[in-house]
């Protein structure tokens, strides 16, 4: 029995040790943070990108959630072993102006809601918290995530305690019954001078998903912008981030007219994206169509910002992640090819995977969560493995090769980039190790620096290497609404083929695939983007390869 265990208690010592190298690989960037253009950077102007999880503390027991089922510092551990470097944690307003609130002890919070099993699980998991007001707790949490070198953005969801959001809730625009604008701006201000000496807090967002009745542009310049002078009065270490109308789906209306503050270098703006944003488009449209329709809506509502030199951070995307949701799917992909070509900031709804008590559900399941119901396993792994590459940057000042950048071509299906393992096979493979590609003003794919170039010579065979000198080279359009085929037609007959990858990776030219309005047809093993990258020494892998282990090694609540 003895010896048979063995090998499972070296495994698992194994596991340990590599959790914990991962965690201390992930360090604090030299804050403060500024920007420069549509860049965020550090106090060394090297590009920061906030790939963050959002974390809820603005229900109605005004704690963050998972304290009942999991202490705060592995909560934090766990965050840093996913790859996230900053939370996105929310809170009410009355957390910070309401003195008999933020005085509560988290016990009393908990127990005038009823929820006596949320107590023992704080006992148990987090004692020492039990018995503190609320703010302490709230700053208590923020102190964990420093400890694993996590950034915090802190994020006004609400007035009033309570899940968000609705139209008629009394929270949703400035003069709704329970958003005072005054009462904001001392909550902005009292909040801000707070965490002035926290290292890790490096952004205030001023309120989440502006709208309903009252919401109107002349209004949101008004108060957004005293809004970004309280904090930055408080506080000027800190980010200020500005969230548009109509739930947060439009800025549009800075397309010709920006907020006029007295500082600079601080100012980000804040857009949502979610599958639901669309309507039924994932539902009921062709993929390609219903992607590049979305793409554009995106870009006309706020994704022009960038191309004006301003940062925007996607600060709530998300999806069904028990991968069921055949929309949402569809919605995630386009999303990720989205991040992948504009290298995006951007914060993924949401961290926790239940709740004490939300809208009226003891033990609610966030099926939108990152962790499963329980705080101790991911909800999907797949995913997190997915997004591995877009929780760094690749574009941007500071990095390796950004007076140099280089094509790569990303797979948003599995968030993976086209490899050359020799002339005769083509696969996806870590981003890390993608080859140097120059898409030329002829539509030509040239491995730079090789006389190489992407050639097609008929249709199921496996993609392969030509020579620029014989002029074999292919030409590769973009095709569909999707803009994601990597098309060309065969030189033999004429036939036009897409680039494709197979399940095991291996990429091919095959017939291009849901070209037609057909949307129960699926193209994503098909869609590619030809996208920019300075990150790492183009075609060299890493000097350390550490076994694959999945996205989800134990971390020590210790």
């Amino acid at each position: 029995m003895a010896s048979s265990l063995t090998p499972l208690l070296v495994l698992g010592l194994l596991l340990v040790l590599l959790a914990s190298a991962r965690a201390i690989s992930i360090s604090l960037p030299a804050l403060p943070l500024s920007t420069a253009s549509r860049w965020v950077v550090g106090a060394d102007g090297r590009r920061v990108k906030l790939a963050c999880a959002s974390w809820a503390s603005h229900l109605e027991p005004v704690a963050a959630e998972g304290l009942s089922r999991r202490d705060v510092g592995g909560i934090a551990a766990r965050v840093a072993a996913m790859g996230f470097n900053c939370v996105r944690l929310t809170w009410p307003t009355y957390l910070a102006t309401n003195t008999t609130l933020s005085s509560l002890p988290l016990r009393w919070s908990l127990e005038r809601l009823g929820l006596r099993e949320s107590v023992a699980g704080v006992r148990v998991n987090n004692p020492d918290l039990l018995d503190l007001p609320l703010i302490d707790v709230f700053r208590e949490v923020v102190s964990a995530l420093a400890s694993s070198n996590i950034m915090v953005i802190l994020d006004n969801q609400m007035t009033t305690p309570g899940w968000c959001c609705s139209r008629s809730d009394g929270n949703g625009f400035f003069g709704d019954k329970y958003f005072d604008p005054e009462e904001w701006l001392k909550g902005l201000s009292a909040m801000a001078t707070m965490f002035r000496y926290t290292k890790n807090v490096v952004g205030m967002s001023l309120r989440n998903e502006l709208r309903g009745p009252y919401q109107n542009v002349s209004l949101w310049y008004r108060y957004m912008q005293q809004g970004a002078e309280a904090v930055h009065a408080a506080n000027p270490n800190v980010l200020v981030i500005l969230s548009g109308l109509d739930f947060d789906n439009t800025l549009s209306f800075l397309f010709s007219k920006q907020v006029e503050l007295s500082f600079t270098g601080k100012l980000v703006f804040e857009q949502h994206w979610y599958g639901f944003s669309d309507g039924t488009d994932w539902e009921d449209w062709n993929q390609n169509d219903a992607c590049g329709v979305a793409v554009e809506s995106i870009r006309t509502k706020g994704l022009f910002l960038l191309k004006q030199g301003w940062p925007l951070f996607f600060s709530e995307i998300g999806f069904d992640m028990s991968g069921t949701h055949i929309p949402d799917n569809r919605y995630l992909t386009c999303f990720i090819s989205v991040a992948a070509e504009m290298d995006l900031d951007w914060a993924i709804w949401a961290l926790q995977g239940s709740y004490y008590i939300r809208e009226g559900i003891l033990a609610y399941d966030e099926s939108y969560g990152l962790l499963s119901w329980d705080w101790y396993t991911a909800r999907n792994p797949s995913f997190i493995k997915r997004i591995n590459y877009l929780q760094s940057p690749f574009q941007g000042p500071g990095l390796p090769n950004s007076k140099k950048p280089y094509n790569a071509i990303f797979h948003p299906l599995t968030g993976l980039c086209v490899l050359v393992k020799s002339p005769n096979s083509l696969e996806l493979g870590p981003c890390d190790e993608s080859n140097a590609w120059n898409y030329t003003s002829t539509c030509e794919l040239v491995l730079k620096h090789s006389g190489q170039c992407l050639e097609a010579k008929s249709v199921g065979d496996i993609a392969k290497l030509g020579t620029v000198s014989s002029k074999s080279c292919s030409k590769w359009q973009l095709i569909s609404d999707s803009r994601m085929h990597v098309s060309t037609e065969l030189t033999k007959n004429g036939t036009r083929v897409c680039l494709d990858a197979s399940p095991d990776g291996v990429i091919s030219t095959n017939q291009c695939k849901c070209l037609i309005e057909d949307p129960t047809c699926n193209p994503e093993s098909q869609w590619f983007k030809v996208i920019l990258s300075s990150k790492g020494i183009p075609g060299e892998a890493s000097v350390l390869q550490l076994p694959s282990l999945g996205p989800w090694p134990p971390v020590s609540s210790s």
